[in-house]
C-alpha cells in the first residue's frame, strides 16, 4: 500500500514538474510581450527598453534557464524579485486582494520562484548532472 510518507520519494520529480510547467507558462508571458505570440498584450506591444519590454526579456531568458534547470537558483531568485516588483507596480495599488486587483499570477510566480530558489531544481535539470 502506498502511504503518504512513501510519496516523498517522488519529491524530486514533482518539483521538476512544478519547475518545468511554471517555466513554460512564464515564458509565454515573455513571448507575448516581445513577439506578440500567442497573442499581443491587450494594452499593446511595449516599446523597446521600456519596463514591460525588459520584463519580457527576463521572462523569456530566465524562464528558459529554469525550464532546462541551468543556473536555476539564481534565475529563480531574480524572477521572484521581478514578479514581486511587478505585483506592486501593476496590481498592489488597485487593492489589497489579489483576486480583485488581478495580481494572482504575479503573486504565485513570485512565491513559486522563491521556493525553487530555496530548494533547487529537482530532477531532470542540467544543474543536477554529475560533473
Amino acid at each position: 500500500m502506498l502511504s503518504l510518507d512513501s510519496l516523498s520519494r517522488f519529491s524530486p520529480y514533482a518539483l521538476a514538474l512544478l519547475r518545468i510547467f511554471t517555466a513554460l507558462s512564464f515564458i509565454s508571458h515573455g513571448t507575448q510581450k516581445i513577439f506578440g505570440f500567442p497573442v499581443p498584450p491587450s494594452w499593446g506591444m511595449p516599446g523597446m527598453f521600456s519596463l514591460p519590454w525588459i520584463a519580457g526579456v527576463l521572462e523569456i531568458v530566465g524562464g528558459t534557464l529554469i525550464l532546462i534547470g541551468f543556473m536555476t537558483r539564481p534565475a529563480a531568485f531574480v524572477l521572484s524579485g521581478l514578479m514581486a516588483f511587478a505585483y506592486w507596480m501593476a496590481h498592489g495599488s488597485k487593492g489589497f486582494y489579489p483576486l480583485l486587483n488581478g495580481g494572482e499570477a504575479a503573486m504565485l510566480f513570485s512565491f513559486i520562484f522563491l521556493y525553487i530558489a530555496t530548494v533547487g531544481p529537482g530532477a531532470f535539470a542540467l544543474d543536477s548532472r554529475k560533473r
